[in-house]
């Protein structure tokens, strides 16, 4: 089969590896009718996450048709449409009896790597690196899904692949974003980022009661698609955002902030300088210019809310703010199963149309330009998707 495969620092390529067959018998496989670039496939793609290897597949957006299952999968069957959830789920392990699944216990074989770094591991996620599991991605014609029966999401008739795609990852990442803001009616959330994860995020916040959203950039398409979902917005090169923020919220902060950047924010001046050298020459591997002003920017007793993805070490933390001003902080990889249901409901009942986010679609084999345009936010990129088999 033809797959998107890792092969260093700034290069992927669409390369023709092994079919995946059924190694356990809770095991499916699909064959992949629509994927997609993750503005966390980036970190991958620039060479920040450790433990990649050259020849890994990428991919943990995806979804499509069940062709083979295992002896023991039950709920699921061949001919079954189904979207992916990114983390892998045992079902069975105390964190996933809590629907707590991203940090199921027994779906990644290299916990020992993770712990290295984190003290404990969460779970296996598809296409992201050995660290955390090693599993092939769904940037390919076919994948391997284990624990078929906790993780497939069966799709009911009548809604497409751009429907209900992003539900694998972008749209309950946003959700569950706005969900641990701990929205109050009448409440101001700021978002920093408003790439794919956090357009999903303004949207969801309006979903749980937020009066008003602040959304933070410098892209005019990403603004603009921000505006569109009814937040007002920030271009950070044009004003001091601390003191935009104070002004629009009446001198009291936002009540709750949100980083939907992650490692890779775009600080400016010599601090933006400096992350960036930093991790460069690896004496830090992330750059918290978002996380740090959005500590600073929220309001006294608010919420800090990190959807955005964090790899290891971030230097110059503002913890006197976050500790002196009573903050409280919630952030975690999504679990993504808890909320497929109620956000296919949203969907279903027209509340949402995740395909709104979607600026390009492409064959598969055009992955590498995929890659280009997204990182570099060429011809007003904002969201890829990939279509295996398709032709140009």
């Amino acid at each position: 089969m033809k797959a998107v495969c890792w092969q260093g620092a700034n290069k992927v390529g669409v390369d023709t590896v092994p079919d995946p067959k059924i190694i356990n018998p809770q095991d499916a496989v699909i064959k992949i009718t629509s994927t997609a670039i993750c503005g966390s496939d980036l970190h991958l793609y620039d060479g920040f996450i450790p433990t990649m290897e050259q020849g890994d597949i990428l991919g943990h957006e995806f979804m499509g048709e069940v062709v083979e299952v295992g002896s023991e999968v039950k709920r699921i069957k061949v001919g079954d449409r189904v979207v992916n959830p990114f983390p892998i789920a045992c079902g069975q392990c105390f964190f996933c009896k809590q629907s707590l699944t991203s940090l199921c216990d027994n779906t990644n074989p290299n916990a020992f790597m993770a712990e290295a770094i984190m003290g404990y591991s969460p779970s296996g996620i598809f296409g992201y690196s050995h660290m955390l599991g090693g599993y092939a991605g769904g940037q390919a014609e076919y994948a391997r899904v284990p624990h078929a029966d906790v993780g497939l999401c069966k799709i009911p008739n009548g809604l497409t692949d751009e429907q209900v795609l992003f539900l694998s990852d972008i749209f309950p990442t946003g959700y569950m974003a706005a969900e641990n803001c701990n929205i109050q009616p009448g409440d101001i959330v700021a978002i920093w980022g408003c790439g794919p994860v956090a357009q999903f995020a303004i949207r969801s916040a309006f979903l749980l009661g937020a009066e008003r959203v602040i959304a933070i950039d410098r892209v005019p398409e990403r603004l603009q698609m921000a505006k569109d979902g009814g937040a007002e917005v920030l271009n950070f090169e044009q004003v001091d955002v601390g003191e935009a923020l104070k002004e629009m919220t009446g001198g009291r902060g936002p009540d709750a902030v949100m980083d939907a950047v992650g490692m890779e924010s775009h600080g400016m001046g010599l601090e933006g300088l400096l992350d960036k050298t930093k991790q460069a020459v690896r004496l830090e591997t992330d750059r918290p210019h978002a996380l740090r002003q959005a500590i600073v920017a929220c309001r006294k007793g608010g919420t800090v809310s990190i959807p955005g993805v964090f790899g290891g070490f971030a230097d110059k933390i503002p913890m006197g703010a976050f500790m002196n001003k009573a903050l409280t902080m919630k952030t975690g990889q999504t679990h993504v199963h808890r909320y497929f249901t109620p956000l296919l409901e949203h969907i279903q009942k027209g509340d949402i149309d995740p395909s709104f986010v979607i600026t390009h679609r492409l064959p598969l084999e055009q992955a590498p330009h995929g890659y280009e345009i997204f990182k570099h936010k060429k011809d007003r990129c904002i969201k890829v998707v990939l279509k295996p088999g398709q032709s140009a």
